[in-house]
């Protein structure tokens, strides 16, 4: 677990892991990171840009966060060795242009900064997985004490809070020790973190070239301003910030809703980054590196200093651009509404996490038995297709006849055939979707 004793530093030295941070928002962080990384491969092959890169990712490091145990990178191009926990966190900001985007800003009724959106993405070690949980912003938890952002002391611990207000308390720092803390695992812990504001998921998405999504009926939500007819849309820029912030809008119009809302995004997201569309396409991923970069110099991306490292960035990329669909999971954070005075939020079911959190920790499979979405969000419609190629090394370990047709020799034992990896059966209340699975979002009502 991280310790709280982290002390800020403005500007020039790295910031520490609860210093003041300049913010961000949702998923596309995922993008950015994937972006700067498979840039890098691409620059780093070319030989191109070679001191641009070198000044870039100084200034990034010069603005990154701190965490405790930052690791050490070996100095190869492949996949990372081991897992890896990345906490990825998107913020309600009305600083600079940010303020244009929110109709709640706009009106001078929101104060501070909080993480209204939390997500704790985790990869495997071999065999390679990917689970994203989702973190309810009105999931009231305890939040331990943490240091002021502005560095004037500490923010006494708190029992039962909403975890959006864990930024708004202590910063990017102050979400992490929270998550840990709620996870109680002292050998779960979160290696990296970034953050974004909505201005930067506007610029990513741009650069991506859209994420297609499924709307089963007319969407028109005052609040984000989201205007869709039924049916498939491209979203890029204002209107793809617009669908991941809807709520109001959508299923039971609760942010249960909108978290499997921001599923379907990702998990569509995702099949467009491993497709050979953008992973085969050297000039999109310099352009999302280079655009993820110019994020972290205009404040709309803050990275812990880890994640600065384009090495590290590189090798984590090549450890998920090849997972099968089924096993990138994503998942909500199990909860249960609070009832009393807070009917409207809801409180961690600890019992059914422990299960998820003990299948991570063992690297088991998944198997989803919940509904996509608590909130009524989405509807599942189909399974999208992928190829995958198999390791013919691993092919011959699982005595799989040769390639070539050729038949075993007389007399030779009988090729024994693979055995299926036992998959968890998640609680039931646990909601989510994998990549596989392409679903729809509803209107509310």
């Amino acid at each position: 677990m991280g310790s709280s004793n982290r002390s800020s530093d403005e500007g020039r030295a790295p910031l520490a892991r609860h210093g003041a941070l300049r913010t961000r928002h949702p998923l596309t962080t995922l993008v950015a990171m994937l972006g700067v990384a498979l840039g890098v491969v691409v620059v780093s092959v070319t030989g191109l840009a070679a001191f641009n890169l070198w000044d870039a990712t100084h200034t990034v490091t010069a603005n990154a966060v701190v965490l405790d145990e930052d690791t050490p990178v070996p100095p190869s191009l492949g996949a990372i060795e081991g897992g890896v926990n990345i906490l990825m966190v998107g913020t309600d900001s009305c600083e600079g242009e940010n303020a244009q985007l929110s109709t709640a800003c706009q009106a001078g009724d929101t104060e501070g900064e909080r993480n209204d959106v939390t997500m704790l993405v985790h990869i495997s070690d071999e065999p390679r997985r990917v689970t994203v949980v989702s973190f309810p912003r009105d999931m009231l938890v305890p939040i331990p004490s943490c240091e002021k952002p502005d560095g004037s002391g500490s923010v006494s611990a708190m029992s039962s809070q909403m975890i959006n207000s864990s930024y708004w308390y202590g910063g990017l720092g102050c979400t992490v020790d929270t998550v840990e803390a709620l996870i109680g695992d002292e050998s779960f812990n979160i290696d990296f973190a970034a953050a974004i504001r909505w201005a930067g998921v506007i610029n990513m998405s741009d650069a991506i070239g859209g994420v297609d999504v499924c709307v089963a009926g007319d969407i028109k939500d005052s609040h984000t301003g989201l205007d869709l007819s039924a049916g498939q849309h491209t979203l890029v820029g204002v209107e793809a910030l617009q669908f991941l912030r809807v709520r109001h809008g959508i299923g039971d119009g609760s942010d249960l809703g909108r978290i499997s809302n921001q599923q379907q995004f990702m998990s569509s997201m995702v099949r467009k980054l491993q497709s050979d569309s953008v992973l085969a396409n050297p000039a999109t991923l310099l352009n999302l590196a280079t655009t993820a970069i110019n994020q972290v110099q205009q404040g709309q991306l803050v990275l812990s200093s880890g994640l600065t490292n384009p090495t590290l960035m590189a090798q984590i990329a090549m450890a998920v651009k090849d997972v099968p669909y089924e096993d990138i999971v994503f998942v909500q954070y199990p909860t249960g509404y609070a009832g009393g005075d807070g009917a409207e939020r809801v409180v961690p079911v600890k019992d059914a996490a422990k299960v998820l959190f003990d299948a991570l920790k063992a690297n088991q499979p998944l198997t989803l038995t919940g509904e996509a979405s608590q909130g009524f969000g989405v509807e599942v419609t189909g399974e999208a297709a992928q190829t995958v190629t198999p390791d013919p090394a691993a092919t011959a370990d699982a005595g799989a006849t040769p390639a070539t047709g050729e038949t075993p020799a007389a007399g030779a034992p009988a090729a024994e055939a693979p055995t299926a990896e036992a998959r968890v059966e998640l609680p039931s209340d646990i909601a989510g979707q994998t990549a596989k699975d392409i679903t729809c979002t509803r209107p509310e009502g």
